[in-house]
């Protein structure tokens, strides 16, 4: 009786000690990287936007860009 007493207890002890090495601050779960929903700013041809958007409001009309003219780069020329 004496033993299995000794067993049930070391067998609950490791099972605690167990139980409190699984808890962690940090998570391994890493969430996907969206998507950029326009294009970078460097990457726009911020002088045709402007000049656009100028006339525009000259005009009163209002602009909204769904896509934004790239600038071309010097390859393509």
């Amino acid at each position: 009786m004496n033993a299995t007493v000794r067993v049930a207890v070391l067998s609950l002890s490791i099972l605690g000690l167990a139980a409190c090495a699984g808890t962690q601050t940090k998570s391994t779960y890493a969430e996907p990287a969206s998507a950029p929903r326009e294009p970078s700013p460097m990457s726009r041809d911020e002088r045709y936007i402007a000049t656009i958007e100028r006339i525009a409001r000259n005009r009163g009309i209002d602009v909204v860009w769904v896509n934004p003219p790239a600038r071309e780069s010097a390859g393509d020329e």
